[in-house]
């Protein structure tokens, strides 16, 4: 089980392994950087296959945090968290407050807050052992709203520079992941005139949408090569590769899951086909712009944190921008930009 030279380790300031016997928890800190504050970022709780797995997320979903606290002008660091095991079965008070106490004695050099099968309740049970946490509630609270909030400007931006048009009316997109910040997407993307085309795990989730947004249903492996606009990716990362490019139909990829791309060069293939593609970290950014709001000496404010997450807009038409002046990839320049804020906050 490589770390070091792990292909995703870049320079990672600290990963530790958690273990406590007595609650069952196996767990995964990974902090890369701390240069720009704190490094926050949420806990993801997963039953991965096996541990190298568990490594690989954690270490790809670190690095992702520190470009996207970045970008997002944040004064944060990056970070993240996995619990490895079954969700339904493994959550209780204990294992969350034996979390809280491996993220204390860090002594707030990590944040952590909700991810995949994170609830704010599971927060407040790790907050009972440790200040060090985030997305409380009767602070910020559930981060989904405002990573919905955050995807729907990321997709207006896109679809602003791809197809000129500063309305989504009548613009078709195709939903990968209908969980709490999809169902979110939906919404933003009816009201504004979208055409809707869905899939989820869960069939019920996927006849909610159909019912409340006339929604299409559409089969799990027939998502990628629908005749639309837009592919939202917006449950797990990596859906972006080799066997879906292909596939795609859509000249805008913009979604709210993390790591959509499976390798680098997946975002080299995309531009080679004139699809658009908006950077998941920079898309994604309302959750961790919002959770960071309570974390201000002023304390948290809702409508300052929809303004910040506005600016998600804005940011992405920049990339967009200097992709086409420099004639590459939009992941590369997003992370050269994150790599250039990082560097003179050093």
């Amino acid at each position: 089980m490589a770390v070091f030279n792990h292909t995703e380790f870049d320079q990672h300031e600290q990963v530790v392994f958690c273990s406590d016997k007595a609650t069952g928890l196996k767990a995964i800190i990974a902090v890369h950087s701390t240069a720009l504050g704190p490094a926050v970022g949420g806990c993801r709780l997963w039953d991965y296959a096996n541990d190298d797995d568990a490594i690989q997320d954690v270490l790809r979903l670190s690095k992702g945090m520190t470009y996207k606290n970045a970008l997002a002008g944040l004064p944060l660091g990056g970070g993240k968290s996995v619990i490895i095991g079954d969700a339904k079965q493994i959550k209780s008070e204990a294992l969350f407050r034996a979390f809280g106490r491996f993220i204390h004695r860090l002594g707030g050099s990590y944040y952590s807050a909700e991810d995949v099968n994170i609830t704010t309740g599971d927060i407040m049970m790790a907050n009972k052992e440790t200040p060090y946490v985030a997305g409380l509630e009767g602070k910020s609270g559930n981060p989904a709203p405002f990573t919905a909030l955050g995807t729907y400007q990321g997709i207006r931006a896109a679809a602003k520079h791809q197809f000129g048009v500063d309305s989504l009316k009548g613009i078709k997109v195709a939903i990968q992941g209908l969980g709490s910040v999809g169902y979110y997407l939906c919404e933003h993307l009816h009201k504004e005139g979208a055409k809707l085309f869905v899939t989820d795990i869960n069939q019920e989730s996927i006849q909610r949408a159909v019912e409340q947004f006339g929604a299409t249903p559409v089969g799990l492996d027939e998502i990628y090569a629908q005749d639309v606009d837009v592919y939202a990716p917006c449950a797990l990362g990596a859906t972006i590769n080799d066997d879906t490019i292909p596939q795609l139909n859509a000249k805008v990829v913009a979604g709210c899951a993390n790591n959509q791309l499976k390798k680098s060069r997946h975002g080299d293939m995309l531009r080679e086909r004139g699809i658009l593609y908006a950077p998941d970290y920079v898309i994604n950014a309302g959750g961790i712009i919002n959770v960071s709001m309570e974390m201000r000496p002023e304390g948290y404010n809702a409508d300052d944190s929809t303004a910040k997450v506005n600016e998600i807009y804005h940011t992405l038409l920049n990339i967009f921008q200097r992709a086409d002046e420099e004639q590459k990839s939009t992941h590369l320049v997003a992370d050269i930009m994150a790599q250039e804020i990082i560097a003179k906050g050093k």
